[in-house]
């Protein structure tokens, strides 16, 4: 099965330094097949015949610890779960909507209904956000560096683990991957 690792904030700043080469052959040494990667910022593309996506991720976060000074979190997505995450953002058919301006905030786990029905974000003037599944689908146009909706807000409100990528990542991890 076609798989997509997500690491979060690895190769931003001084801290967390991984060169991709080295990511590569960190993923082969636990058995997975076809790796690459995309760009420096942790987006992986590999195969794997496991069907545990926990299980998965868990064993490249140990590989990763085991490997470099440090803990990254890693989160999964299929081939099919991507091609879904493209297909069904909310906010492409839009009017006036800046592809440039649209990220997806992926979640390790999907959030408890009761905390997304009580979240309360500050959003600034037309952001945007909508939780779906396991996926919180931005536009923010006025960049996602000037915005208060980061990984960090939603990981804190919603209680998981939360990397974002903006459109153009995301749309080319699918590409990557089919």
């Amino acid at each position: 099965m076609k798989y997509i690792a997500l690491l979060r904030g690895i190769n931003i700043g001084r801290n967390k330094r991984i060169k991709m080469a080295d990511l590569v052959k960190t993923l082969e040494s636990l058995g997975f097949k076809n790796v690459k990667t995309y760009l420096q910022s942790g987006n992986v593309i590999f195969e794997h015949d496991s069907s545990d996506i926990m299980e998965i991720a868990g064993s490249i976060e140990r590989k990763i610890s085991q490997t470099f000074p440090f803990y990254v979190d890693v989160i999964i997505r299929t081939k099919d779960e991507l091609e879904n995450i493209v297909k069904g953002n909310p906010f492409i058919k839009e009017p006036d909507i800046e592809l440039d301006k649209l990220h997806v905030t992926f979640l390790a786990d999907i959030p408890d209904q009761k905390a997304v029905l009580n979240l309360d974000v500050n959003v600034a003037e037309n952001e945007k956000f909508e939780i779906i599944g396991r996926e919180v689908y931005l536009y923010c146009p006025n960049g996602y560096s000037r915005t208060k909706l980061k990984n960090d807000v939603f990981e804190r409100k919603l209680n998981t683990t939360a990397t974002t990528r903006n459109w153009k990542t995301t749309n080319k991890l699918f590409e990557l991957s089919s």
